[in-house]
């Protein structure tokens, strides 16, 4: 029989001539539950804690450093500064080399180099050779924080970016919250060099656990290392004014930590607090919430978008700054615990941002953005230390509240400038409510009532100086919080400036009560002109801002307002130490 009479060559023909489906793209890169995301998170995260613990491990050793060589707070500072410092002088550098021979090795090269350095640490025989090798230590380290971003942006796919980027974080996190925790105790009973070693110890465990969970990069390219090809890749990064602007956010936030953790061993350590080395060291596991917050920035994006999320950032670090004021211990381990999470918040949004925004040369975006952040920290420590020692806890708060303040001035601008290329509406008007919608936001105002009711207990647990700070440290959170332009986020600003506006009026006004022994009457009085002048001004100042600069020239005015407030209970609790009516602040 033919093939034609079968009709064989008739269907082989018809099946040939049918154009073939395309076949659907198959993605490589990790992504949660795939393969090789989890032993990829785990070695990020082990190398995060390896990175954090060496490089601070003397943060909260400072008052021993400083008593075993007889030197002051800012002098035993540098040895945590010239660590960030080199590091941050070196991740450029380091980075290029990334792109030429690849992000594990030299990874994995920075980290041998830096936990070698780590177990020499204990055997400094001065202040000098100290310094020299944690500067040297900073910048062997320098090959990682970069490289670890850009092999996350190169082998994670983009939806899973800011969660492993926020994991590689919150390794950051713990290995800080280790770090000083371990030395704390360590060193109480054997000395500040048995406390380094053993960080040092530890740190080789994970290094060596980071080289053997580490997937092989699938999508790397080798690049050139030509100076004229890197100088050319830096220059279009330094151009690019969201690059500038998440490099300056990433410094600025961590200006605030580095100062605030450089010195708060020396504030706890001594009066009013007064406490054992061991416990001060343990103030650190406040770094455990860091380990939330950087792990939920990914949803924290999702739900406000990348300016909110840096708003709320800088609003609960800009909270926990005023609240650490007040002499009672409990609220200053609150403020420290707003200002981790904040701080890990924001650098988690702010790192990842950046690797997502560079679509050329990452590890170089990543360095640049590195070396800020780190020149923060040295910064941070640097100016945190000569402010403490100028002005005590109060001057290293007051350089805190500069930086958040950049943040927000920042953040705004990026708002701005997205309304102007049309990406985002004008910051000023992205809601047009109508007016009864507008009006009812005032039933926030029921907030009040209930905040206002509740000053008397929270006089009675945190005294009248702490319930002020408590108050202002609200307010100046949901001014920071009403800059966003979102809507939800605006309403819980509008909800904290309430809540706290009525708390601290509360507690002064029945403080004028209790404090006049004679014509309370006209006492109250006083106080009441003051209450309204202050409206009246409030009023007119407020509106000319918002003419001039729209509602962030508001915000400016209220901020200053509370750092008014926040210097005027300052100076209250210490006129209460020199009379012996508690203790300094």
């Amino acid at each position: 029989m033919t093939p034609a009479s079968t009709g064989a060559s008739t269907r082989v023909d018809a099946v040939a001539s049918v154009p073939s489906a395309p076949q659907p793209s198959v993605e490589t890169r990790m992504s949660p539950g795939g393969p090789g995301y989890r032993r990829m998170s785990l070695a990020l995260f082990l190398a995060g804690v390896a990175t954090f613990a060496l490089l601070y491990s003397t943060q909260a050793l400072l008052p021993l450093v400083s008593s075993d060589f007889a030197v002051s707070a800012s002098d035993a500072s540098w040895t945590v500064s010239a660590a960030t410092g080199g590091l941050a002088l070196f991740v450029l550098p380091m980075s290029a080399l990334s792109e030429r021979f690849g992000r594990r090795t030299v990874m994995t090269t920075s980290l041998a180099v830096a936990v070698t350095l780590g177990l020499l640490v204990p055997f400094a025989p001065s202040l000098g050779a100290l310094v020299a090798l944690r500067a040297l230590q900073g910048a062997a380290l320098a090959g990682l924080p970069a490289s670890a971003t850009a092999y996350l942006a190169e082998e994670v796919t983009p939806r899973a970016l800011v969660t492993a980027i926020g994991l590689f974080v919150a390794g950051n996190s713990v290995g800080g919250m280790s770090g000083r925790v371990i030395t704390g105790w360590v060193a109480q009973e054997w000395g500040w060099r048995a406390a380094v070693g053993v960080i040092g110890l530890v740190a080789v465990a994970c290094a060596v656990a980071f080289r053997m969970l580490l997937p092989v990069p699938r999508h790397f390219e080798a690049g050139s290392l030509a100076p004229r090809v890197l100088a050319g890749t830096v220059r279009r990064h330094l151009g690019n004014p969201l690059l500038r602007r998440l490099f300056a956010i990433g410094a600025l936030f961590m200006t605030v930590f580095g100062g605030v953790y450089t010195v708060i061993g020396y504030r706890l350590t001594e009066e009013p607090f007064s406490l054992p080395q061991g416990v001060a060291g343990s103030v650190f596991l406040v770094y455990l919430v860091g380990t939330v917050s950087a792990s939920a920035a990914g949803r924290l994006v999702g739900r406000l978008g990348r300016r909110g999320a840096l708003y709320a950032g800088g609003a609960t670090t800009a909270a926990g700054l005023l609240l650490s004021l007040a002499d009672t211990l409990p609220l200053v381990l609150l403020g420290l615990v707003l200002i981790t999470a904040g701080f890990f918040a924001g650098h988690a949004v702010a790192s990842s941002a950046v690797g997502r925004t560079a679509t050329e040369g990452r590890a170089q975006a990543a360095a640049l953005y590195q070396s800020a952040y780190y020149i923060g920290s040295s910064a941070g420590s640097a100016v945190g230390a000569l402010a403490f020692h100028a002005g005590g806890w109060s001057g290293t708060v007051a350089v805190g509240l500069v930086a958040v303040a950049g943040v927000a001035a920042i953040t705004l601008a990026g708002t701005r400038a997205a309304a102007r290329t049309g990406e985002a509406a004008p910051a000023e008007e992205p809601f047009s409510l109508p007016q009864g919608v507008a009006g009812s936001v005032f039933l926030v105002y029921l907030v009040g009532t209930v905040s206002a009711s509740a000053a008397g207990r929270l006089v009675g647990r945190l005294g009248r100086r702490g319930a002020l700070y408590a108050g202002g440290a609200t307010t100046a959170a949901g001014l920071l919080l009403s800059l966003a332009d979102t809507l939800p986020l605006v309403l819980l600003g509008l909800v904290l400036i309430t809540a706290g506006f009525f708390a601290g009026h509360a507690v002064a006004s029945s403080a004028v009560g209790r404090t006049a022994t004679e014509g309370r009457a006209q006492a109250a009085a006083l106080y009441q002109s003051a209450y309204y002048i202050g409206s009246s001004a409030g009023s007119a100042v407020g509106a000319l801002a918002f003419h001039a600069g729209g509602w962030s020239g508001t915000v400016a005015v209220g901020l200053v307002a509370v750092a008014g407030v926040a210097a005027i209970t300052l100076a209250g609790t210490r006129a209460a130490a020199r009379t012996g009516e508690a203790a300094p602040a």
